[in-house]
């Protein structure tokens, strides 16, 4: 999907406001038709735009409240291999490709902080990591936000 328009961003911001509220309900606040509203998230949905709903669940409600980021050098030969065993790895929640220095960039959770030791060891023995560097989050300044994109367009 290339963009959003207008009615698709009131959609969405409606949906931060009250996510369960029925399509009906949301239409009528909106001033759209209910099919309208239902085909548009439908579309939204399997273009890839929304993310899943596991997506919404904040980890420290599973017990998973200690967030921190791993940097992880790679043996170039294996970035595949590297890749599919992060994937294996739950408290993995994210992993980037960023330019620069640092081959791979991972969020991840843990219970506490030895248990972070634990998952940081898991990572660096998946094949093709070479090198790991863990930075610990200290708290959460600026939450996971799309809303104020959503607006600003």
């Amino acid at each position: 999907m290339n963009g959003l328009d207008e009615t698709d961003r009131r959609i969405l911001l409606a949906l931060d406001d009250d996510s369960r509220i029925p399509v009906a309900l949301l239409a009528q606040r909106l001033s759209l038709a209910r099919g309208t509203v239902h085909a548009r998230l439908e579309r939204l949905s399997t273009s890839g735009v929304l993310r899943p709903h596991s997506a919404r669940v904040r980890p420290a409600a599973l017990g998973r409240g200690v967030a921190a980021s791993i940097r992880v050098e790679l043996d170039q030969h294996q970035i595949a291999e590297a890749i599919e065993a992060l994937r294996g790895v739950p408290e993995v929640l994210e992993c980037f490709a960023p330019a620069g220095d640092t081959d791979l960039l991972l969020r991840v959770v843990a219970k506490s902080p030895d248990d972070l030791y634990r998952v940081a060891e898991v990572i660096r023995l998946c094949p093709g990591i070479l090198r790991t560097s863990t930075s610990l989050f200290l708290r959460e300044v600026i939450p996971y936000r799309v809303s104020e994109l959503l607006k600003a367009e």
